[in-house]
């Protein structure tokens, strides 16, 4: 019944948002160059980062790499292809040949293979190659929210992909939903961005040492037009929220409709969600047992507080293995020396 009930809902969304694609775009001359130099095929490609959106701190004149997502058919014939046109952009793994590479990228971390300071047409680039299915996974189901979580921000897309397409649709209303849950009855926009942007970075282990601890407020402050480009459509659809004023938000507190949204949370999260309460709150289980709504009530019920901790902790639990072992794979991907290179304008960059 659930099953059914989330299925119409996500078909109704589709007629909705699905030809309003309000997603930030660009094809400037530099990325279409870069594009256009891989000869393996590239069904989605999107750019993320200070490379190619703003943020404050951030030395202009010193051009940050541009960091890429490739959304590809078969990661096997697709690294098979370009280890034969650019060997270059890959470690000592290449030796081992695509079908390594392609075990890598799928089976260990997030699911993404990440080839760092490649130059391309002149641009510096790092781009991560994973399969349309995994994509699509992780945006609907948030197996890691290691993709979702980057793609719940503000991006550049270059090259789309129907079903991912719709996939970053429901990823943005589902954040927006957990986002929700941790703001008050009343909060401006710049608040919903602010936590908007930071659900990616719970349980990433780099942000205690290797990021800019005011990375969050630094992404947010100068992208607050590229957020409200992004979010607007789906705030005007989404039935716990609405516009006080331009700027200003206010939440239904109905505990039954704040129910609903919760039941149509990714299942993987929505599993944490339930599991991180029963640790927190297990001498009060036995009442809920066998009714999954009354268990929903009674998060939907807490307080502020409760359940904006409720929610951090369920979002460590989805993210940090993935974040740990993605990053492990990283070290064997990129090669001791870029990785070394990549570490210190990482701590670099937290320092500022």
């Amino acid at each position: 019944m659930n099953s059914l009930r989330s299925f119409k809902f996500y078909l109704k969304l589709t007629k909705r948002l699905y030809s309003n694609n309000s997603l930030p775009s660009d094809l400037s001359l530099d990325y279409s160059k870069v594009l256009n130099h891989f000869q393996a095929p590239i069904r989605f490609a999107a750019a993320y980062g200070s490379g190619v959106l703003k943020q404050a701190s951030y030395d202009e004149k010193n051009q940050p790499m541009v960091d890429f997502i490739f959304g590809v058919t078969h990661p096997s014939h697709w690294h098979s292809l370009n280890l034969r046109q650019n060997p270059s952009h890959y470690s000592s793994i290449k030796h081992l040949g695509a079908g390594a590479v392609s075990f890598l990228q799928e089976k260990i971390g997030a699911g993404i293979y990440y080839n760092p300071y490649c130059n391309i047409e002149g641009v510096k680039i790092k781009y991560g190659v994973v399969s349309i299915e995994d994509l699509q996974a992780d945006l609907n189901e948030w197996r890691s929210f290691y993709l979702a979580g980057r793609l719940q921000k503000p991006v550049k897309i270059f090259r789309n992909d129907a079903r991912i397409k719709l996939a970053i649709r429901v990823n943005l209303y589902n954040s927006l939903t957990v986002a929700l849950f941790s703001l008050p009855a009343e909060f401006s926009e710049e608040d919903l961005f602010l936590v908007l942007a930071g659900l990616s970075y719970k349980g990433d282990f780099r942000m205690s040492f290797a990021e800019n601890p005011r990375k969050v407020y630094n992404i947010v402050s100068k992208q607050l037009d590229e957020f409200r480009t992004l979010y607007k459509p789906i705030i005007e659809q989404h039935p716990l929220v609405s516009y006080v004023t331009s700027e200003t938000l206010h939440q239904d507190q109905t505990l039954k409709l704040r129910t609903n949204c919760l039941l149509k949370l990714p299942k993987s999260f929505l599993n944490k969600l339930k599991e991180r309460f029963g640790k927190i709150y297990s001498n009060n289980l036995d009442r809920f047992e066998g009714n999954e709504m009354l268990l929903l009530d009674a998060i939907s019920n807490l307080s502020e507080t409760e359940l904006k901790k409720l929610i951090h902790s369920s979002l460590v639990d989805v993210t940090w293995f993935p974040t740990l072992t993605q990053s492990i794979k990283g070290v064997i991907t990129a090669g001791p020396i870029r990785t070394f290179t990549y570490i210190t304008e990482k701590l670099a960059k937290a320092k500022k």
